[in-house]
């Protein structure tokens, strides 16, 4: 490859790592700039045909409304739950389980912040949770940076599983087939099965990373964010803290394998909360003396902002149906998962190519939120004009996410669909993957999370992520001789980790809590516990792979 075609390859990351982190300029205005230059470098170096590249475009567009049809339906419950006052309800509950800040972030962040993520995924969690922190006593920067920091190893399976179901699964995929060199490896192995693959060795690896991550939390927030700047309050519960961590990953461990990517997440994290809420009642594993903020906690107006509008169980009621409705439709052996795949909009041959498309409208998580926001505007009996407000205020806040996610996922789909191209070369991912492949040989597993993280970084996604590096990864585990599935997993793993320093997450995250301008900051303190998270992925990911493959 000539230097001009190496830059090509690496636009998609460069050119996003240039506008919006160097030049930060907003995502809206950076992703189609990024689109214009990657559609220009690979039509003009590339020699991809322009009617690949306008296929790509149409393809991506409609996958980018299948992303943008679950964020809808993500927003429309938080608004929804917002306005009825279950919210208030939720977060008051938490007060009653216990005083202990350190035992409350754990809960908050940790295992509610799973569940949140595993039923709607795209920076909900923070978005969520980091409201609850604050009206809890926690300062907005540690609510934020503590609620990023927690929103790594849930992620996997948020939104159902999208980051593996749709990132991984598209990330594989040229047009609607499955990439020849996939296929070539896999041979007559259903790619779904491949994918619950990796989301068992996705859990395995957890053990030994996402175990830790609630004593992490607990840490940075009794050092960094305590008067008292001390790392001997937040180990003083390391027993409980590992207690929570090993209470998810196992529990995600066994929904992994029982019922595929879509669950663990979701699950794990009800399962965890039922584990951890009575031990923190019951005080098992803690000092007698609760450990609090002292003078930052909320100030008795903000306290009797707490008193909730209606009853906890109330307030529980849409969480726990979207949990029961999302089971009842994946679920194999009953009969709605068939009826709501047998709704599909597919589009062979788009503009006279080979790429084409396919989702399936009814059974995207979107739908079940929106059918749960509409039966909890009964149930929370909510007025017309607060329906009406949350319907509103929805749908205006999605115009950035249209245009941002309208522009990234066609993007990588050019990136992806290169592989037509005249300049007799592969597609750009495999490409790079022979270069990389030769630059780290053997090492390749520790630098694979890093891949990840770089692409949440850049486009704001893991599930993105995924999508754009896949593919790539999977071809480097052939040419090492290693297995795709761990590789792969690493992959997903890294896009974990870079959901912490991820711009557009830090400014949702941030915007909730009336920090916009501190995106900065927040960064510094979650890069750390990113680069942890990634290095240690990396070497229990080798360690697995020269022990067993």
């Amino acid at each position: 490859m000539t230097t001009l075609q190496i830059i090509t390859a690496l636009t998609p990351i460069l050119t996003v790592f240039l506008f919006l982190v160097i030049l930060r300029l907003p995502a809206t205005v950076a992703m189609p700039i990024s689109l214009g230059i990657t559609a220009i470098l690979a039509f003009t170096s590339w020699k991809v045909p322009g009617i690949i590249i306008a296929a790509s475009l149409i393809e991506g567009i409609v996958i980018a409304f299948s992303i943008l049809w679950i964020i809808f339906g993500a927003i429309l419950l938080l608004n929804t739950l917002s306005k009825s006052g279950a919210l208030e309800a939720i977060r008051s509950g938490f007060t009653v389980i216990t005083k202990d800040m350190r035992v409350q972030l754990i809960i908050v962040a940790w295992l509610f912040g799973a569940f949140i993520e595993g039923a709607a995924g795209f920076g909900t969690s923070a978005a969520i949770g980091a409201p609850i922190l604050v009206a809890l006593g926690f300062p907005p920067l540690a609510a934020v940076v503590l609620m990023l920091v927690a929103a790594s190893s849930p992620v996997s399976y948020g939104a159902v599983g999208t980051p593996i179901i749709v990132g991984v699964d598209q990330g594989l995929r040229q047009g609607e087939a499955v990439a020849q060199e996939v296929t070539f490896v896999l041979g007559h192995q259903d790619l779904t099965v491949f994918l619950q693959q990796v989301a068992v060795k996705i859990s395995l690896i957890e053990f030994a990373i996402g175990t830790f991550i609630p004593l992490i939390l607990v840490v940075m927030l009794t050092r960094f964010f305590s008067p008292k700047k001390s790392w001997k309050d937040g180990f003083a519960i390391w027993k409980f803290a590992l207690l929570a961590g090993f209470a998810f990953t196992f529990s995600a461990f066994l929904v992994a394998n029982l019922l595929g990517p879509e669950f663990p997440s979701m699950i794990g994290g009800l399962l965890g909360l039922a584990v951890v809420i009575p031990a923190a009642k019951r005080k098992w594993l803690l000092p007698k003396e609760d450990w609090t903020l002292g003078d930052l906690l909320a100030s008795s107006k903000e306290k009797q902002e707490l008193v909730p509008s209606m009853t906890l169980k109330k307030a529980w009621v849409p969480y726990i149906l979207v949990a029961l409705l999302l089971v009842i439709t994946r679920l194999d052996f009953l009969p709605f998962k068939g009826w709501l795949k047998a709704v599909q909009f597919r589009w062979e041959g788009i503009v006279g190519t080979d790429i084409g498309v396919m989702i399936e409208p009814l059974y995207l998580p979107g739908t079940v939120f929106i059918i749960i926001v509409l039966c909890t505007h009964f149930i929370h009996k909510m007025t017309k004009t607060q329906v009406k407000q949350v319907w509103t205020s929805s749908i205006m806040t999605m115009g950035g996410s249209v245009i941002a996610l309208s522009a990234a996922v066609p993007m990588v789909r050019i990136f992806i669909n290169s592989t037509t191209n005249n300049a007799g070369l592969l597609s750009m991912p495999l490409e790079l993957a022979d270069i990389s492949s030769g630059l780290f040989g053997t090492a390749w597993p520790l630098v694979a999370p890093l891949i990840g993280s770089l692409g949440s970084f850049i486009s704001g996604s893991a599930t993105f992520s995924n999508m754009m590096f896949t593919l790539f990864q999977f071809s480097i585990a052939d040419q090492l001789g290693f297995d795709p599935s761990t590789v792969v997993a690493l992959q997903v793993l890294g896009a974990n980790a870079g959901n912490m320093i991820c711009v557009l997450n830090v400014v949702a995250a941030a915007s909730v809590v009336g920090l916009l301008g501190k995106e900065g900051t927040i960064i510094c303190y979650t890069v750390i516990p990113m680069l942890f998270y990634a290095l240690m992925a990396g070497i229990v990911g080798m360690s697995v792979l020269w022990l067993f493959f």
